[in-house]
Parts: C-alpha cells; sequence; structure tokens
C-alpha cells in the first residue's frame, strides 16, 4: 500500500484555537508539510483546487512547483484537478512544464468539482459540468500523447494540427479519476483504463463501497483486464496515540470545534458524536492496531491500494500533528505496507508510450516502466 499526506490549502480559522494565519503563513505551513512528508518516508504530497472561499488552493501548479524545487522523491498530485472548469490546452501546459520541473513526479486527480460559487466564476452550469468534464478530458488526453492535435470541440475554440508546448516528460502521466458521489466520474476512469480515487470522506463507507464495485463492473464492460483495476481512497481525519484514551482525548476538541462549525453555517451534521465519527466514519484515530485494523475493514469493501491522510493539523497542535504523523509512518504504515499490495505498477515515472486511441474509443492500457 502507498501513502499520501494531502491539502485542499482550508485558509479558514483553527477549530480550536479560533485563529487564522496570514495567507502567506499557510502557504509557508503547506510547503512545510509538504517536506516534511517527504522525510517521513510518505510516497506522494496532493494539493487540491477550490476557486472559492474558505479555500485558497486556486494554483496547485504553482504551488506543486515550488515544492517540487524542494523535494526530490516524492510524487506530486492533484486533489483534484477540476477539468470542468478549466481550459485543457492551458492545463495541459501548466502541468507538462511541471512534470519537467519534477522530473516525471507528477500524478493527477482529475474531476468536476463541486461549488455553486466556483462554478458561477467560470460559468459552468450543473447542466453541463459533466459534458465538460468529459470533453477536457478527451482533449488533455491527446495534447498528452499526440504532436499535433485536430478537435471539435463544443465548449472552447478548434483545434487544427495544434501543437502544444512544452511536450511532456512522462509518456503519459498518469491521471486518475476522484469519484465522491457520482457514476459520471466512475464510467469515466473505466471507459479509458485509468485509476479511481474515492474521495470517501463525508459520508459512511456504503455510497462510496457501491461506486468502487460500479467502477469494477465497468471496468470489465470496457475489456479491461480485471487486476489491473485500481483504487485509491481517502479518510475523513487521522490522529492516532500510543492508547485509544489517549487520541480520543486529543481528538476531541478538533472533532467539537469542527461540529461547531457545521451547526453555525446551518448544516446536519452526519456524524454527530465523536464516537460516531470514529465507529462510522473512515476517520482513523486510535492506537496504531487500531487504525491498521480499520484500513483493513475499509480495503475488505474497497480494494484500496493508495490511501491519503490529512497533510494539515487542522485543530491539532503542531506537535501533535507531526508526532502522529511520525507514529504513522513507524508503527502503522509498516504493517500496511506489508498485508496490502501496491497498485499494480511501478510507483514512478511513466516512461512507455501508450497506444492512443481512436476518437471517442478506450485507450489501451499499458504497463509503465520507470526510469
Amino acid at each position: 500500500m502507498k501513502f499520501l499526506a494531502i491539502t485542499l490549502i482550508v485558509h479558514a480559522p483553527d477549530p480550536v484555537t479560533g485563529i487564522r494565519k496570514s495567507t502567506q503563513a499557510r502557504f509557508q505551513e503547506v510547503v512545510s508539510n509538504a517536506l516534511f512528508a517527504e522525510e517521513l518516508g510518505f510516497d506522494g504530497f496532493g494539493v487540491g483546487e477550490r476557486h472559492e472561499r474558505p479555500f485558497i488552493s486556486s494554483s496547485p501548479p504553482v504551488v506543486l512547483s515550488h515544492i517540487a524545487a524542494l523535494t526530490s522523491r516524492i510524487r506530486l498530485f492533484t486533489a483534484v484537478t477540476t477539468l470542468s472548469l478549466l481550459d485543457p490546452v492551458r492545463a495541459y501546459e501548466d502541468y507538462a512544464t511541471l512534470d519537467h520541473l519534477s522530473r516525471g513526479r507528477l500524478e493527477l486527480i482529475i474531476g468536476k468539482g463541486n461549488g455553486t460559487a466556483q462554478r458561477e466564476l467560470f460559468h459552468v452550469t450543473p447542466e453541463d459540468q459533466w459534458d465538460r468534464n468529459a470533453e477536457s478530458y478527451e482533449l488533455f488526453r491527446r495534447l498528452w500523447r499526440q504532436e499535433k492535435v485536430s478537435y471539435q470541440p463544443r465548449f472552447r475554440p478548434e483545434l487544427t494540427n495544434a501543437e502544444v508546448w512544452p511536450r511532456p516528460l512522462q509518456q503519459p502521466v498518469r491521471v486518475w479519476h476522484g469519484s465522491a458521489t457520482s457514476r459520471e466520474s466512475v464510467d469515466l476512469a473505466a471507459r479509458y483504463g485509468d485509476p479511481l480515487f474515492s474521495a470517501n470522506v463525508t459520508n459512511p463507507i456504503e455510497p462510496y463501497a457501491e461506486l468502487v464495485r460500479h467502477y469494477r463492473e465497468r471496468w470489465e464492460h470496457y475489456g479491461h483486464d480485471p487486476a489491473l483495476a485500481t483504487v485509491g481512497a481517502g479518510t475523513a481525519g487521522y490522529y492516532a496515540a500510543h492508547t485509544s484514551q489517549q487520541a480520543l482525548a486529543d481528538y476531541r476538541p478538533v472533532f467539537e470545534g469542527h461540529l461547531a462549525f457545521q451547526k453555525q453555517l446551518g448544516l446536519e451534521p452526519v456524524f454527530p458524536t465523536l464516537e460516531d465519527f470514529v465507529e462510522r466514519s473512515s476517520a482513523l484515530i486510535g492506537s496504531p492496531q487500531q487504525v491498521i485494523e480499520k484500513v483493513h475493514r475499509y480495503h475488505e469493501q474497497l480494494g484500496h491500494s493508495v490511501l491519503h491522510l490529512h497533510a494539515d493539523a487542522g485543530g491539532l497542535t503542531e506537535t501533535q500533528h507531526r508526532d502522529s504523523l511520525e507514529l504513522f509512518q513507524s508503527a502503522i504504515a509498516p504493517t500496511l505496507r506489508r498485508e496490502i499490495p501496491d497498485p499494480p505498477w511501478p510507483w514512478g515515472p511513466v516512461t512507455s508510450q501508450a497506444e492512443v486511441a481512436a476518437p471517442g474509443a478506450p485507450a489501451a492500457v499499458a504497463t509503465p516502466a520507470v526510469h
């Protein structure tokens, strides 16, 4: 199993202290967390993309490029790239550049995004967002694989023998599809033989497990090898201590702070108590053994080989947060790495050129090699 640390770069008051850091301090914190993740041995670091309050993650290529310059090993993820909002040509240019600057450490998780404010900012409607996402991905794939592209899209100007530079380093970049609540993203991933990343955060496991089952069914429907279907999954929170009692005591103020914020917004909490949150959500809170057992319970239903944890303290003290991540790598990750398989391809730069599919057809699945 592989492990990512992910941030959506939320810029809001601390749920326990009520203090909000400056924008610059928040960005520096993200960079510091990325360096710490590499130091601890995490396999990837992800930066989300949002275009509305309270997030300041509107430019993940810039943030990830800065992190790329300061790190050497950790793979760099987007979480997610909102292709339904972006011009795929411009997105390709940014990420192909980042691919070179990071020496082939880039991986993308794409999705249509959510939130009314960011849809309105980009003049995207609920009715056309899925079509935009699918079309943008089709064009993005072609740009990554073909030196000259001709395409007649609905949502951007036509391309005729267009050359887009720079040409990428990875041939092609690996693209995961973020999945939260709908079957459209699941079907898109299965159609093209791409890995799926389940959000697995807001609700109990059942709706996410159902979508993963649908992904595997559609994967086989499109003629792909079932052994190559790959799933990643998120977590609603993480905090481990040497005893379960200590973990619950330390995390309780964090949970209560988030609960108060939800109530302030008029939202009905899915998990009304900390005990319910620990029991029924994907949060990993407890002793190392409890965390290991819960990951295994989720793996029985999701079959995931990649897991993400929150890179941010999110209400924990800096010492609590860092000690907990250190405990994960020393007492939890080794067991999970040994007992749960890795993705069915090498974890590194993709160097084999995938076959380019005909328009509208799924691409062949290529097994990537490593430099």
